[in-house]
């Protein structure tokens, strides 16, 4: 076999193992829709109702996947920790509250530790949600409710290494947590609260808290009647962004003159260029953010647009501030 044939076989091997694993999901998808959506409208009530912790269990890739989803709730609002099986029953059974709720993972439905966990929480009367392959499995019998995954192949050829059903079990988990964040109305400000940190926290900051170029302190406005000499003017003082934000009569916004507009105007019109009236030049009704927009609002609108300089809005139209592409470089959540 040449290696071009050997890379042939091994893309198209690859390509084998992501469909498995896409089946394993839209089968569980299938299973939701026509036969299980009565257990999963009991999951998330038993969720719901959680006063204390989600706390998530299973054994070798289980729990691995267990760990996952266990963040996935706690990021979305809903405290959660990962409770190893075989810990447990050697002293960890103490974190257990009353209050909490324990999700127990294993495609099988047979692993011993964790099926003996679910005995334990049974006698102590601890809520218990099961995932397992099949509802007929010992750790279906020990649950209060149970979401059955189905008979799946897994994307090992010999059917061994867990793979397409620790997938399905990663993306039902991810499921759960959602839809409880959705039932409780989790919004965006919740989300910035858990996130305050890296490019999801930044993102969802509102964009008046970042401004580097404000109004009334060192971004000046020009009336649209100026020329380009008299707005340069205006604004070369002290630092600068690339653009000079226009205004008509009432204060509003009417348009926007960057450096780039300057230098085009200079090479195509160098005879007068300096005299005209800015009105005739600027960018009429630019693109711009409002009071109530976000980073991420900003981010969006560089990109789709190409813009490196985005007025900023109060509710009456009138500039408040300057969004320069330089300063989301400097918070990351832009890149040069």
């Amino acid at each position: 076999m040449t290696t071009t044939d050997r890379s042939a076989t091994e893309v198209e091997f690859i390509v084998e193992v992501l469909r498995a694993e896409a089946d394993a999901i839209g089968r569980i998808c299938r299973q939701v829709t026509d036969v299980d959506h009565a257990a999963w409208r009991k999951a998330l009530d038993l969720l719901e109702n959680c006063k204390g912790h989600v706390l998530v269990s299973g054994m070798g890739k289980s729990g691995l996947i267990g760990a996952k989803i266990s963040a996935t709730f706690t990021s979305l609002g809903q405290p959660s920790s990962i409770l190893h099986p075989a810990e447990a029953v050697h002293g960890d059974l103490g974190r257990v509250r009353s209050a909490d709720i324990v999700v127990l993972l294993s495609y099988s439905g047979e692993t011993d530790e964790v099926i003996n966990l679910a005995a334990l929480l049974k006698a102590d009367g601890v809520p218990r949600l099961g995932i397992s392959s099949t509802p007929h499995s010992a750790l279906a019998r020990l649950s209060d409710v149970h979401l059955s995954l189905g008979d799946l192949t897994e994307a090992c050829p010999l059917n061994l290494a867990p793979t397409a059903s620790t997938t399905a079990m990663l993306a039902v988990g991810d499921a759960l947590a959602l839809a409880l964040s959705r039932r409780r109305n989790f919004g965006a400000d919740d989300f910035q609260r858990r996130h305050p940190g890296g490019m999801l926290g930044a993102g969802l900051r509102p964009i008046v808290d970042v401004l580097r170029f404000k109004v009334g302190r060192n971004l000046p406005v020009v009336r649209d009647t100026a020329t380009v000499r008299e707005a340069c003017e205006q604004t070369r003082t002290g630092r600068r962004p690339g653009a000079v934000v226009l205004v008509d009569e009432h204060g509003r916004l009417s348009g926007i003159f960057t450096d780039g507009d300057l230098r085009r105007l200079v090479l195509e019109h160098a005879d007068g260029a300096m005299q005209r009236r800015i009105a005739e030049v600027m960018t009429r009704r630019p693109e711009h953010l409002v009071v109530d927009d976000l980073v991420r609002d900003a981010v969006r609108l560089m990109r789709e647009n190409r813009h490196d300089e985005i007025p900023v809005l109060d509710r009456d139209g009138k500039p408040v501030g300057l969004v320069d592409v330089q300063d989301l470089i400097a918070m990351k959540v832009v890149s040069e």
